[in-house]
């Protein structure tokens, strides 16, 4: 694992502020809540990931020498601020939900509460970490669906947007349900499976097709994918790859992970002619694997068209999320306290646009599950001292149209806070599971999702609705604010 100091990876506008936080001290705590508003790629869902990360950057978050000495060329910042920073630490609280978690818009994916100056710097990589793989282990949760239990391989390193991309979008591509990455730092650095095949040159290096692939199924007998679409599929790479596939097995190699990549072409008849070769010659256990600008809507479409592909390469429309490239977490203010009060002030953002107002207060999440199918059946946003009693009946309606309301009878649910402690006072107190486990738990938090919320088009949405003290809170706010502006 690698821990960098990323404390200069922030908006210059959030060291000015901080500027004038120092220069006009209020000696204030705040509460910043960082959640997302549209779910992306048209799902009815998202995947949080990248916590791991964001502990480490607050972890490793100190101005050193080097920084201080750049930011006074800026000619912005005053020698007593600096000074000042020389010093600076994060002392604050962070909750969170946890990496692979089934998430849904409006709801805080992470709760920040801290002095004003710490909880403003950290607003930029927070955002930057949390947006990126969150986007990237959604996107792979749909790959992953529309392959309907097959595996899929990430290798979108070479069209990442940089290295960083690269490594973490690996990461959160896995946790979101890939089989492993071909990314063999990521699999250094976060002990996932690196998987891989040969290119094409490597069959061009050779005077033909059939010694590329004998040289290379020598070479590694008990792992043996032959890219077979260099040449011909049908008339070339099939059967040259049959011929090496009997001479091993002549020979008495046990064929166990073995096959054939096709990675061009019409891969749904492609693939149906391959199996109907290999079965015929007696390896109708062969992977056949495919590859070539998939997503999740084309393996959707091969699926349905019975191609005879039960392995996925996935690469530049996973790692980049092609259609959708941008998650659009937000870091609202939701709260503040004096230093010499004892509880926090709600505020709230307003907008014309109805979707952007800002849910006020200290809050949490709970996800309220169905006892007889341990369904989602709806997630209830609210104050973070509420306290529900599963076995009371609960009335949740629709925050936009209240008129939308569902009876939850008392003892048919259950109830799970989704909000966790992961920094207490500028200390870690959560210990982030191994990857492989983080997507173990994202395939069951999947699965807790109804069939129709997770369909690739039009999917059902999940309600996620206020609490009746949380409501209560933020309309009577925006009545206060609109008497305000009529004064």
């Amino acid at each position: 694992m690698r821990a960098t100091n990323l404390t200069l990876l922030t908006d210059l506008y959030e060291l000015t502020m901080m500027q004038g936080y120092f220069k006009n001290p209020t000696n204030q705590t705040v509460i910043f809540d960082m959640f997302y508003r549209v779910n992306p790629c048209g799902g009815s869902f998202a995947i949080t990931a990248g916590l791991e990360q964001m502990i480490e950057y607050i972890e490793n978050l100190h101005f050193t020498d080097d920084d201080i000495e750049y930011l006074r060329s800026l000619h912005i910042f005053e020698d007593d601020f600096l000074e000042y920073l020389r010093s600076f630490k994060f002392t604050g609280d962070i909750y969170a939900i946890p990496e692979g978690t089934v998430v849904f818009p409006r709801e805080p994916l992470v709760k920040v509460i801290a002095p004003i100056m710490e909880a403003q710097l950290v607003e930029t990589a927070i955002l930057n970490i949390i947006n990126h793989q969150s986007l990237i282990a959604t996107k792979a949760a749909r790959v992953c669906y529309a392959a309907r239990g097959d595996g899929i391989m990430e290798f979108g390193l070479r069209r990442a947007q940089g290295p960083d991309a690269g490594i973490y979008g690996a990461r959160a591509a896995v946790i979101g349900g890939c089989a492993g990455t071909s990314n063999v730092l990521t699999g250094q650095m976060f002990n996932v499976p690196v998987l891989g095949t040969h290119a094409h040159s490597w069959i061009m290096s050779f005077p033909d097709e059939y010694t590329a692939f004998k040289t290379y199924a020598k070479m590694y007998p008990n792992s043996c994918t032959l890219l077979v679409d260099t040449y011909d599929v049908l008339k070339s790479g099939v059967p040259n790859a049959i011929r090496v596939f009997e001479e091993m097995r002549e020979e008495g190699v046990k064929l166990t992970h073995y096959g054939i990549r096709i990675d061009s072409g019409d891969l749904a008849y492609l693939s149906k002619e391959a199996y109907k070769m290999l079965a015929a010659a007696g390896f109708d256990d062969a992977t056949i694997s495919a590859s070539s600008d998939l997503d999740e809507y084309l393996i959707d479409s091969l699926k349905t068209q019975d191609a005879k592909i039960n392995s996925w390469g996935v690469g530049t429309n996973l790692i980049t999320s092609k259609d959708n490239p941008a998650f659009g977490g937000v870091y609202k203010l939701a709260a503040v306290k004096d230093a010499d009060s004892t509880n926090f002030t709600p505020k709230i953002k307003l907008s014309e646009n109805t979707e952007k107002v800002t849910n006020p207060g200290n809050k949490t999440v709970y996800r309220i599950y169905s006892k007889s199918t341990g369904k989602i059946k709806a997630d209830l946003i609210c104050l973070a001292d509420e306290v529900f009693d599963p076995d009371e009946t609960m009335i949740i309606f629709d925050p936009a149209d209240t008129w939308k309301k569902t009876k939850v009878l008392g003892g048919t649910y259950e109830l799970r806070e989704l909000l966790v402690p992961v920094i207490r006072e500028g200390k870690r107190v959560y210990t982030s599971p191994e990857v492989m486990d983080l997507r173990e738990y994202c395939q069951k938090e999947q699965n807790t999702l109804w069939d129709e919320s997770r369909r690739l088009v039009n999917p059902q949405k999940v309600y996620v609705d206020l609490s009746q003290k949380l409501y209560d809170l933020k309309k009577n706010l925006l009545e206060e604010m609109s008497e305000k502006a009529l004064d």
